[in-house]
């Protein structure tokens, strides 16, 4: 597995298809602060959790030139239903699904034993230099304060 992406690394592009079918380049946001939320499993309470704390936030992000995204190595079809369960409209959420885990892997968060990304944040400024990043423990909702604290 590569190592773990640190503060001051360019955070590597990549393309993803969000919950809507859409296809969402990192390289797209250049310009924008990102919120790259990777979480294990959709439909799991803490990674709902976390989830709908991207979406309740949205307003507060967007209003510091940021958008989040949420990722986990579900496919598109599984992340779209769960959005519709969560009723998230706004934050998209991006499927890792193939190759599996390809993103999570390369920014060093891929569980090998799981086979999912660990719970982990990067925060990214307009260059997309990694600003902030930590791993949570599995069973942790990452503390929105603190990704508010890293944007501003």
């Amino acid at each position: 597995m590569a190592e773990v992406l640190k503060v001051g690394d360019k955070a590597p592009d990549f393309t993803l298809k969000d919950h809507k079918g859409n296809d969402v380049a990192l390289s797209q946001l250049k310009g924008k602060k990102v919120v790259l939320g990777f979480h294990p499993l959709a439909w799991t309470g803490v990674c709902a959790e976390q989830m709908k704390n991207l979406e309740k936030n949205f307003g507060r992000m967007e209003s510091l030139n940021t958008v989040a995204l949420g990722l986990s190595i579900d496919s598109s079809f599984c992340k779209n239903a769960w959005a519709k369960s969560l009723s998230i409209e706004k934050t998209p959420l991006l499927a890792d699904f193939w190759p599996h885990g390809g993103v999570a892997q390369t920014y060093g968060v891929f569980n090998d034993e799981g086979g999912v990304s660990k719970r982990t944040v990067f925060v990214l400024d307009e260059q997309g230099t990694i600003i902030f990043h930590k791993i949570y423990p599995v069973k942790e909702v990452p503390d929105m304060e603190e990704i508010i604290k890293a944007l501003e």
